[in-house]
């Protein structure tokens, strides 16, 4: 367990560099294959496009990122700190928007499009669908820290979230490519600002594990007092132990209370 958490903090920006190569000729591919019965898309379909589109970009392709983003931040925070509660908080206020919004453009696409699920965007579509509800669950039924089965839980919902996230951004390029073949409209705008997002989410999650030491690279460690972070002092232990001086040099004001 202790070598996945290692490898975590890598698995989803190497998933990026080695998959987005693909989902250009993956997608073309289903592109030419799809089976949306709209050949000839009247306004109205148009707009139901563009809204089913938007609203997967924002919730999942957007919401859901930048909570997994915030929900790291709490690492750095002292257990059961305040700060940990309202990144908590809006951690799942973010995820509970995305997942509502999500399932709304679910729904639309299964009311308003003729899905024969015969090609790659539509299956991973359906398929996003309801993984993004079984994560919810397993947030939302997560054990309390201590337990035996909190890793498990842990290596559960961080590797789901990872998977959800690849799908994600393979099936926004996906959609997008169907998008061009159906209205036979330029996206290329929305395919360069999609690709931005994806490379700056990326570089803030490598970021947010390197920040520390990048910190620290700039501080003589030699001048820096030794902290417990996450741990409380035992009683038992005399304070004036954590703080060693120099033989020979003594406080002066220690001789008035001594």
């Amino acid at each position: 367990m202790k070598n996945i958490h290692k490898l975590a903090p890598f698995s989803i920006p190497a998933y990026y560099v080695v998959l987005l190569p693909l989902v250009g000729c993956s997608s073309h591919d289903d592109v030419n294959q799809s089976s949306i019965s709209f050949n000839k898309l009247s306004p109205q379909m148009t707009h139901d496009v563009t809204i089913h589109g938007i609203l997967l970009w924002v919730s999942l392709g957007f919401l859901m990122p930048i909570g997994i983003l915030i929900i790291r931040m709490s690492s750095r925070e002292e257990t059961g700190s305040m700060r940990v509660k309202v990144i908590f908080y809006l951690h799942a206020i973010l995820q509970t928007f995305s997942v509502l919004l999500g399932t709304a453009g679910a729904i639309m696409s299964i009311k308003k499009f003729d899905n024969a699920f015969n090609n790659s965007h539509q299956i991973l579509g359906l398929a996003l669908y309801g993984a993004i509800w079984v994560q919810a669950l397993v947030g939302f039924f997560r054990p309390k820290r201590g337990r035996k089965e909190r890793s498990l839980w842990y290596f559960v919902h961080w590797m789901l979230g990872t998977v959800i996230s690849l799908g994600v951004i393979i099936n926004i390029y996906t959609g997008i490519n169907v998008y061009i073949k159906k209205t036979s409209r330029s996206a290329t705008l929305w395919t360069i600002l999609f690709t931005a997002e994806v490379s700056v989410i990326a570089f803030l999650y490598l970021l947010q594990d390197k920040w520390e030491y990048l910190q620290k690279q700039g501080v003589i460690l030699g001048n820096v007092p030794i902290t417990l972070p996450n741990r409380e002092i035992p009683e038992s232990l005399n304070q004036k132990e954590l703080f060693l001086e120099p033989c020979g040099k003594v406080n002066a004001l220690q001789n008035l209370f001594d």
